[in-house]
């Protein structure tokens, strides 16, 4: 009786290894060790929490759709690992994300390098902790409403990156790049204007960013997992009290239906200074949501671009001065304001003093750096940042740089020194609107971002 030679015997025990446990990394090729996991939760209100925005009382009515949050996990093959967090909400205080940065690291170990918590600028969505918190007036029952929110939202926002975790496995990166053109830059173009100008094929005024950065995350079924797509525009088309998730929210309901396997998430690029417009009705939020989902189908349909494996990541706060920090006198002048918000921040402000407190003179700016492979650059920056910062880092980088605003903490509009030489709502004295002890930045706040964003990315060039 002959038995197979060596080299046979081996094939076969490499053919039964494959059978028994399946594909490894390298049979899928170099990009499969990537490992990937996503989850999501529903993040609507069940009580009365009040809508945020808008500077008003907006208790909900109805939902037209479920808000989310959303979590996407990667591993490198050196097993280093990044979490992105999206979500439909309006803002996250530095507050909620400090405490659930705190639980990510005790759970989970993962460094604030290694999060990014992002929030689409959405406003039908909820209040959250100190967001905006002179917008509203001030009801005992409400604040315990958004107090028991916020810390649920918390205890949901923990739990989601745990599972988004445990939900790792190998998969496959890669990026394109689409247009959408329904983002308006607002400081340049009169609202009541648009329609008759667009009608009329008129150009309209002002900076634009009409990419739509697009990432493909492909699990070993070959199909997709997660869909991460981002635009550069205020989600802002409806003013209603029901709970939907803008056309972001649109845009993201309509890829999951084409993409059934997939989550999809959405992250608001550079978007303080644009609107979708014309807006305030319900067919325009959803015609727009389509006009987004449509530019990321016509990015899917053709090839992208892999993302190697690696992972390099940084972070840092960056102190940004306020021009002039206000005084009891300020205070007690702006009490007698016939703008509520003013007088409510103001009151508010002045209860701090006769406590004994100090305002500081400055505010910790969130900056990130995610490099992923060789040359997907991902500048992750807090609150409303301007168009601005996204063209001119774009312009540096590179095209496969994703320019990420409203992350991990809802501040207040950040101009670039164009806009704040320009003043108007973005640029000028409106940080009473946020609740900061001052009406007004430095000028010099572009030149320090930039500076810290030079820093960062060097560091993850390395």
């Amino acid at each position: 009786m002959s038995f197979p030679s060596k080299p046979v015997v081996v094939r076969l025990l490499c053919l039964l290894i494959l059978i028994v446990v399946g594909p490894t990394a390298s049979a899928f090729g170099q990009e499969t060790t990537w490992k990937a996991g996503v989850a999501r939760a529903v993040a609507t209100p069940e009580k009365g929490v009040w809508l945020a925005g808008y500077g008003t009382k907006r208790p909900p009515d109805g939902t037209l759709h479920d808000i989310w949050m959303k979590a996407l996990a990667l591993e490198a093959p050196d097993g280093e690992r990044v979490v992105l967090v999206t979500s439909d909400f309006q803002g996250i205080p530095k507050e909620m994300t400090d405490r659930v940065f705190a639980e990510l690291k005790k759970k989970y170990k993962l460094e604030r390098r290694q999060v990014m918590i992002t929030f689409s600028h959405n406003h039908c969505g909820p209040r959250l902790g100190s967001d905006l918190v002179d917008y509203y007036p001030v009801e005992a029952e409400q604040e315990k409403l958004v107090e028991e929110y916020t810390t649920l939202m918390e205890t949901k926002l923990v739990s989601l990156v745990g599972e988004s975790l445990n939900n790792l496995a190998p998969a496959t990166l890669a990026t394109g790049r689409g247009k959408a053109t329904f983002a308006v830059n607002r400081r340049n173009n009169r609202e009541a204007d648009i329609a008759a100008l667009l009608e009329k094929g008129e150009p309209l005024k002002g900076p634009v960013d009409h990419d739509v950065p697009v990432m493909t995350v492909t699990g070993r079924s070959g199909k997709p997992i997660a869909i991460l797509f981002g635009y550069a525009c205020h989600p802002t088309t409806l003013n209603f009290t029901q709970w939907c998730g803008d056309y972001p929210g649109f845009a993201q309901i309509a890829l999951e239906k084409n993409h059934p396997t997939a989550v999809s998430m959405f992250v608001n690029t550079c978007g303080g200074d644009q609107n979708p417009l014309p807006r305030r009705k319900v067919e325009l939020c959803e015609k727009y949501g389509a006009m987004l989902a449509d530019a990321v189908e016509e990015v899917l349909k053709k090839p992208l671009k892999p993302v190697a494996p690696g992972l390099k990541t940084t972070f840092e706060c960056v102190d940004l001065p306020y021009e002039k920090v206000v005084t009891r006198e300020d205070l007690q002048a702006a009490a007698k304001d016939a703008n509520a918000i003013k007088k409510r921040w103001a009151e508010r402000l002045l209860k701090q003093l006769d406590a004994g407190e100090k305002f500081p003179a400055s505010y910790p700016y969130p900056v990130h750096a995610w490099r992923l492979g060789k040359d997907m650059l991902v500048i992750g920056m807090g609150a409303e940042t301007v168009v601005d910062y996204a063209l001119a880092f774009k312009a540096e980088y590179g095209l496969d740089t994703w320019v990420c605003g409203y992350v991990d903490d809802m501040i207040s509009y950040i101009p670039s020194r164009r806009v704040w030489l320009e003043g108007g709502y973005e640029g000028g004295p409106n940080l009473f609107e946020y609740g900061r002890p001052a009406l007004r930045w430095a000028g010099d706040l572009e030149t320090r971002v930039n500076r810290t964003v030079t820093k960062l990315v060097k560091a993850v060039e390395k």
